[in-house]
């Protein structure tokens, strides 16, 4: 009994050093930030002056050789929650800031080290400068990239200060969003998620669908002034199978550009940074007939588009298709497998805006009621919400002149990078109104950023 004692106490010794030694700790020698400030205050420069060395016109990546110059900066991202990967995005101060980028790390949980709001030191020597995706960024040159700083080499370049600093959000409207923000850390105040992708009967992920291949883009939209961008996630973030808030209220992130730096996103550290009011939505005024969703047996108007090859036969059938604007870009002509159907894009033109609209011929519903609008859209190559659908009862021939009703549609969100595989049914009660009505696509895009491709099909309107 005793020999086992013995063993007993040695056992548990040999287990309270080794599990002190495993242990994790912030007791390890951090600067003083008084003792760092005098050692590096005559190496300091700025963020903003580091970006000066890129020369936009080559593009070449700069190297710093032979010197000891540092920059200091606030970081603000944090891969607690997966969607930030191996990076740390660094602000030149944590209140008012002017300049931020993106430190490439090799290393994951940077945020055990370099958590939220910790100030630290970027030493230059030997790291490399390039503008990557729409950001600057920090690395290590490997032949024409500049990739993640090695595990090796990250205590000599990345040294934690001992400060930790409340960051406080720039308040910024997304009209306001231009490229002196990128890299900052920013809040956006009354915004909400696209109503198309909050419905009840189809409310999206953050990043979980099956068209999303490495982020899922999810429009957002501010109550203030009807502008739109968009939320980026990561689809290896924690939080990808998250449904998307239905209510509007505020988000906090990181200013950013999407991969192919066509515009502008915003990065959540985590799903924390969302405060969305319950209950409160800032949606337009639709035309609200009731909730009949059944088509009647009387077939009021049809056109499925069979027998328009050229987009011009439209005319001859009552038609309006033009572009506003006076660019060439209509509604035109499409089809797959022998189905015809009318297609829209912004893409391959130079036109910004472009809005073109389809109007229907005048259809009466004197005669009929409990009456429906059915139609079928797809969307492809998807970079935003631009298609709406509006009716009116009294057309004045002049689209501009015209008192129209925004129709809640149920518009498609499709592909980033393909074409769509479905057709989305809407069915609409309209049997509040009277005389003779029109109806109307309107498609609001821009090249080269705003150029979601739509097809339209089976328009239909019944009644009883």
């Amino acid at each position: 009994m005793k020999r086992k004692k013995i063993f007993n106490c040695v056992s548990l010794l040999i287990i309270v050093l080794l599990g002190n030694s495993c242990v994790k700790t912030d007791d390890f020698e951090v600067p003083v930030i008084n003792e760092v400030a005098d050692t590096f205050d005559e190496n300091l420069t700025s963020i903003s002056a580091i970006k000066g060395n890129y020369n936009p016109q080559t593009a070449a990546i700069y190297t710093f050789k032979n010197t000891e110059t540092i920059i200091e900066g606030f970081v603000i991202s944090s891969d607690e929650a997966g969607n930030f990967y191996k990076k740390i995005v660094i602000q030149d101060k944590a209140t008012n800031p002017t300049s931020g980028i993106q430190i490439l790390v090799d290393e994951t949980s940077l945020f055990d080290t370099y958590e939220f709001g910790r100030k630290v030191y970027i030493k230059l020597e030997g790291l490399s400068l390039w503008f990557n995706n729409g950001v600057f960024q920090l690395g290590i040159q490997n032949r024409g990239d500049v990739v993640a700083i090695p595990q090796s080499l990250i205590d000599e370049h990345i040294i934690r200060s001992s400060i930790t600093s409340e960051i406080e959000p720039i308040s910024l409207d997304i009209l306001d969003f231009s490229e002196e923000y990128r890299n900052l850390y920013i809040r956006l105040e009354n915004i909400q998620f696209n109503k198309n992708l909050v419905r009840e009967d189809q409310r999206f992920t953050f990043a979980a669908e099956v068209t999303d291949r490495f982020d899922g883009e999810r429009q957002i939209e501010s109550c203030e002034t009807g502008s739109a961008s968009f939320l980026s996630t990561s689809t290896f973030s924690d939080f990808k199978s998250l449904l998307l808030p239905q209510f509007s209220g505020s988000i906090e992130g990181v200013l950013s550009r999407n991969f192919y730096n066509d515009h502008f996103v915003m990065i959540l550290n985590s799903p924390e940074n969302l405060q969305f009011a319950e209950d409160s939505r800032c949606d337009p005024n639709y035309l609200n007939c009731g909730n009949n969703e059944t088509l009647g047996p009387k077939v009021l108007f049809e056109e499925n588009f069979v027998g328009i090859s050229n987009e011009n036969l439209l005319d001859g059938r009552g038609w309006t298709n033009i572009n506003v604007n006076g660019g060439n870009e209509r509604f035109e002509d499409g089809i797959l497998n022998s189905d015809r159907y009318i297609r829209i894009s912004a893409y391959g033109t130079s036109e910004n805006p472009m809005e073109a609209w389809l109007i229907t011929p005048g259809i009466n519903l004197n005669s009929t009621t409990a009456e429906v609008l059915s139609f079928d859209m797809k969307a492809s190559y998807d970079n935003g919400i631009f298609l709406s659908v509006l009716i009116t009862n009294s057309f004045t021939g002049n689209l501009l002149t015209t008192e129209w009703q925004l129709l809640d549609a149920n518009i498609p969100v499709g592909p980033s990078n393909q074409f769509g595989t479905a057709f989305r049914n809407s069915q609409i009660d309209i049997s509040c109104l009277e005389g003779t009505i029109n109806v109307a696509f309107k498609y609001l895009g821009a090249a080269p950023d705003k150029t979601t491709t739509y097809d339209i099909d089976n328009i239909r309107i019944t009644g009883n």
